[in-house]
């Protein structure tokens, strides 16, 4: 019985961890449906006077069973040619099929009348006259009905990423959908989507030389695919490419009216208001888009696109900044930009008025307040209350502003514009996808918690390597709660067993967290210690800790060759784009700078021209071909070099032998305390895989939780307690912090007290953009310390305080002085 009662709750707990409910089997029950037997599939039909993206979402899905089984079904798109034998059907509410299965009784659509982007997935018995029985796959929305499509596309094996990353699909002979109705949705985030950007070293050469040269780059091919993959990802927004060199997004009116078929809003950058492609579009001098001197030619400018591109659904980008993510001309100081932005408000909504709607408030529209113009929204600049003003990260990662109770007031509510990749200083990071889930869990959570619901953005760069912080970050997204502290670390473990199988998921999914984890204490496109334009310098790190690493980064290659004879055929592509090159390639640039900063040149040239041939590879016979193009190494040029490092060469500098210690110290990874206690109103949370020491970083939830106030800190604040044994003598105690920003002001704020000592206050200015910030990013550290005084011999306890949300501590490390002569 104990066994018994003991299975019954793991079962339960894996349930609530998220593990995927079989709905879809290959041995069908007596009320399941068959979509496909041993003998036939069942056909497809929807309504042809649907949306466009239905019909897209349809045949794909008769693909995706194809793929699987081999049978392909038929497709049809009218209701009479119903045929006598089990059928799907695919019907947006309001249209023919799903108001007529509703009418009749045979399926419930009260949940999805007024819904977003909502569906129901349902068998149902004797839909019509002649036909016995129906998958029904039904939407609130045409968006919603093909998520519902390409939710059942998924469930029977085929991964979103099946072209993007090859992932191909285990082959079954039957597919039988358990009987019942399942309904997903509405999602968490309004909108969600990414930001295609800084694809000149990937995807622009790709799409131009191997994919769609007749377009000149990125055009109709490329779009169609990656409006396919959103759909299949639960996202509907998207950013497109726009650096010089790529053709306009507009330059092609395909473009856009693909995008309407496949109901993907449009959006454009922070930089680029009202859907304009200012670095391809802008005809006239870079001097010219300046609205004082030309207020104007720039709004004749903007009114172009919006008579082209009106009828679409967009959601508009408004405000204005350079040419290409620079300041804005004209205004010389912050209150003359604050004064003209808002005139410059006015006038767009103006044109939006005009060419859009002429209830303006109804138009979806958003602020990006990046970089210096949050400064300009933190001196008062006043956003109309209906446009959703969207928070940027700090680019590596780490949000850089939430909103307080008053702001969450507004109507046009909040988003967020978030990193997974990055040109610009202190240092880019442009190769290899590294930020760890677990950060983007971190902050986005939080975000979503201070409001930030109504638009998503993620800058993913060239998509791939990003394939699975992208995939994480919309499943975030689409539904907050699927991943929580409790059940995190499953994500990629779940994500391994869908692309390469269970019996292999467990050892990728611990591969890729060790990738993760060691690529946060330093990304490869990092490893240098001095920025652009300064003197080359060692590394910061000891003899011992790049040996470690050395030797960590060894092991992780090590399991992934050993590993690879064990990968079917068919998923060798798959497995080199997602594991085998991220892996093996971080490792050999970690090799590469490690052993060339030792003096051994030999290994160190010997893992750099390895490097350069497992790229090449990528770039010529990786998937047949399909790929050239796609993958280079950072710095794939020589284009900004104020921010970004070097090409590799062997060290012209010499290593310094570390100075003799004078402080021992004493590491607590801050997740093994040996006491927590909860505050009046917030708690200390794991936020497993997130930091460099231990199973995971320390934070307070929930985020929005007040701050404590400075003289109620030892009764009120949540407090970790920690045992540590101590020399007798002065002790300091060092906080180490994941580099995160505050929920209001510029300062992160905690606590430490030493047995029954007074509680100290320790504080941490963020000083955004400064040299601390930067080598805060570099790092992912930041260190704030405190005195503890004189302390005697013996067994001690440290407390640490909670002071205000935002804080996430890695470790802490008490440091004393050692003895003279030690």
């Amino acid at each position: 019985m104990l066994r018994f009662l003991l299975f019954i709750l793991a079962l339960a707990l894996s349930r609530a961890a998220g593990a995927a409910d079989p709905w879809i089997t290959q041995t069908g029950k007596a009320r399941d449906f068959a979509l496909v037997s041993r003998t036939a599939a069942a056909p497809l039909m929807y309504d042809q006077a649907d949306a466009a993206v239905v019909a897209h979402a349809v045949r794909d899905l008769a693909a995706d069973v194809e793929r699987v089984t081999g049978r392909r079904p038929e497709v049809k798109n009218s209701l009479q040619q119903a045929p006598a034998t089990p059928v799907v059907l695919v019907g947006t509410l309001g249209g023919s099929v799903a108001d007529a299965l509703a009418s009749s009784g045979k399926i419930d659509p009260t949940a999805l009348h007024g819904a977003w982007e909502s569906f129901i997935i349902a068998t149902v018995e004797a839909p019509m006259p002649g036909v016995p029985r129906a998958l029904a796959i039904i939407g609130s929305d045409p968006r919603g009905t093909a998520f519902g499509v390409y939710e059942l596309s998924q469930a029977i094996g085929v991964s979103p990423w099946y072209w993007w990353a090859d992932v191909a699909p285990a082959r079954k002979d039957a597919l039988y959908v358990a009987a019942g109705t399942r309904r997903l949705g509405p999602p968490s985030v309004k909108y969600r989507g990414i930001f295609l950007n800084d694809e000149d070293w990937g995807m622009q050469p790709w799409a131009a030389k191997t994919f769609e040269p007749e377009h000149g780059g990125i055009g109709p091919k490329t779009y169609t695919r990656l409006f396919e993959l959103l759909l299949r990802l639960k996202a509907n927004t998207l950013w497109p490419a726009m650096h010089p060199g790529t053709p306009p997004f507009n330059s092609n009116p395909a473009n856009a009216a693909l995008a309407g078929e496949y109901a993907i809003v449009m959006g454009s950058s922070h930089a680029e208001p009202m859907l304009r492609n200012n670095v391809g579009e802008w005809k006239e001098p870079a001097a010219a888009y300046n609205y004082l001197t030309n207020r104007d030619g720039v709004l004749k400018y903007w009114d172009e696109r919006l008579a082209t591109n009106g009828s679409y659904e967009n959601f508009y980008t408004l405000g204005m900044r350079g040419i290409h993510d620079s300041h804005m001309q004209g205004p010389k100081t912050d209150p003359e930009r604050v004064g003209l932005l808002q005139k410059i408000f006015a006038d767009q909504r103006a044109l939006l008025e005009s060419r859009v709607n002429p209830q303006v408030e109804q138009v979806p529209q958003l602020f990006c307040a990046y970089k210096e113009v949050l400064g300009l929204y933190r001196q008062g600049l006043e956003v109309p209350d209906d446009v959703t003003i969207m928070w940027p990260d700090d680019n590596f990662g780490y949000v850089r502003n939430f909103a307080n109770a008053q702001e969450r007031k507004r109507a046009g509510g909040f988003g967020v514009y978030y990193h997974l990749s990055y040109l610009g200083a202190p240092m880019s990071y442009l190769w290899l996808s590294t930020t760890p889930p677990a950060l983007v869990w971190e902050e986005m959570n939080r975000a979503y918690d201070a409001g930030a619901q109504r638009i998503w953005i993620a800058n993913v760069g060239d998509l791939k390597p990003a394939e699975i912080n992208t995939e994480f970050f919309l499943q975030m997204a689409w539904d907050i709660k699927r991943w929580r502290a409790d059940n995190l670390p499953q994500f990629l473990t779940e994500w391994a067993g869908r692309e390469f199988g269970a019996a292999h998921a467990s050892e990728i999914a611990d591969i890729m967290a060790g990738y993760y984890r060691l690529n946060y204490r330093r990304r490869p496109e990092h490893l240098q210690w001095w920025l652009p334009k300064e003197q080359p310098r060692a590394s910061g790190w000891t003899v011992d800790e790049a040996a470690e690493r050395l030797a960590q980064f060894t092991r992780l290659r090590e399991r992934v060759e050993a590993l690879a004879p064990r990968i079917g055929e068919d998923k060798r592509d798959a497995w080199f784009e997602l594991v085998a090159y991220p892996v093996t390639a971080a490792a050999l640039a970690n090799q590469r700078f490690i052993e060339g900063e030792r003096g051994n040149l030999a290994a160190a040239r010997a893992a750099d021209a390895r490097l350069d041939k497992l790229t090449d590879y990528w770039n010529t016979d990786l998937a047949g071909g399909k790929w050239r193009h796609m993958m280079a190494q950072e710095p794939a040029d020589r284009q900004w070099p104020s921010f970004r490092l070097a090409k590799w060469t062997p060290p012209g500098y010499a290593s310094e032998p570390p100075a003799p210690a004078t402080m021992r110290s004493t590491v607590l990874a801050a997740d093994r305390f040996d006491a927590r206690r909860a505050g009046a109103s917030a708690r200390w949370q794991l936020v497993p895989g997130l930091g460099h020491t231990g199973a995971g970083a320390m934070t307070l939830f929930p985020a929005t939780a007040a701050p404590v106030h400075p003289g109620r800190i030892a009764l009120d604040a949540p407090r970790l307690s920690y045992r540590v044994r101590l020399d007798a003598g002065e002790a300091r105690a060092e906080v180490h912090l994941i580099p995160t920003y505050p929920n209001a002001g510029s300062v992160l704020r905690l606590a430490v007290a030493l047995d029954d000592g007074p509680v100290r206050l320790v504080e941490l200015e963020v000083k955004d953009g400064g040299k601390e910030w930067a080598q805060g990013v570099l790092d992912n550290v930041r260190t704030v310390s405190a005195a503890l005084g004189t302390v005697a011999a013996g067994q001690h306890t440290l407390h640490l305080y909670g002071v205000e949300s935002g804080v996430v501590v890695d470790k802490l490390v008490l440091t004393q002085p050692l003895p003279a002569g030690r």
